[in-house]
């Protein structure tokens, strides 16, 4: 990780030794599919899985950022299957649940943490760029969710879903197109939460607030320097929050959880305000 991705985040070093509050070997015999996981959130939740005893397989579009991962995970005794694939091209993803079950057998659970946005107002938003945004956070996920669904289904066999996205309740100026993905994105999973239960299949959502990671590094500077007030806590969480909800909601201790979003966020879709590309000056007069 380069020094200027480092500033926005815990480096895989700091989380493969940060404290967790889960026991030893919680996930072994498990199998987890952690998708968007080269970087950020998604790297920290498979890496926390992978600590915890999980046969993990990773998903993302960059073939150089998940090998480094699952380069870094081999060389401590964990080894991660790492597999490129586009989660909008719903082929890919029938290829990447193929592979997986292939090579380290049934998925147990799903998080899916890949997605990305960029800041810009809504009202200049081209027709490429709110496509891009809304076909991977909510289209994406859609197919990995789909593809899970009806492997536990034909098997049998049920499962955990953990989809990572945001904190939609006051809106996201600034992310329109994001927060109307991730808008869908909760309300689905609310619906398929009472559809599949009877599959023995849970779905839930976490949603991260103000987090630290090289994400942040697609907003301008005056909009990053205020984000940590977004909260009363008047901070920034860590990836390693994330990850541990997701584990909370994919392991057992979940188990009579489903249809919910579990926010982390510092208590901010309380109080405070978040403006992803910086704060207008209409709202200082």
């Amino acid at each position: 990780m380069s020094e200027a991705a480092r500033r926005f985040g815990l480096s895989p070093e700091e989380l493969w030794a940060h404290p967790t509050v889960f026991r030893d070997r919680l996930l072994a015999d498990r199998v987890v599919l952690v998708s968007g996981a080269g970087s950020g959130l998604g790297r920290a939740t498979a890496l926390l899985c992978a600590r915890l005893g999980a046969r993990v397989a990773i998903a993302g579009r960059s073939r150089e950022k998940l090998d480094a991962v699952a380069g870094f995970a081999a060389a401590r005794g964990c080894p991660i299957l790492a597999v490129p694939a586009n989660i909008r091209d719903p082929d890919q993803v029938a290829a990447l649940f193929e592979r997986v079950a292939s090579e380290l057998g049934p998925i147990d659970a799903l998080v899916n943490s890949a997605g990305g946005q960029f800041p810009q107002p809504a009202i200049d938003y081209s027709v490429k760029g709110w496509n891009a945004v809304i076909d991977t956070n909510l289209n994406g996920t859609w197919y990995m969710m789909q593809a899970a669904a009806r492997r536990w289904r034909d098997a049998g066999r049920g499962g955990a879903i953990v989809n990572v996205v945001t904190v939609i309740d006051r809106g996201m100026p600034g992310v329109a197109h994001t927060c109307a993905a991730r808008a869908g994105v909760i309300y689905l999973s609310k619906t398929v939460a009472v559809e599949w239960a009877p599959l023995g299949i849970r779905v839930n959502c976490v949603a991260p607030g103000a987090i630290e990671t090289e994400g942040m590094a697609v907003y301008p500077p005056d909009a990053f320097a205020t984000f940590h007030l977004s909260n009363p806590m008047k901070r920034f969480g860590e990836a390693i929050d994330i990850a541990e909800a997701c584990v909370y909601l994919a392991a057992p201790s979940g188990k009579f959880v489903t249809g919910e979003v579990l926010a982390v966020d510092g208590g901010g879709r309380l109080w405070g305000e978040f403006f992803a590309a910086g704060r207008p000056a209409y709202f200082d007069r």
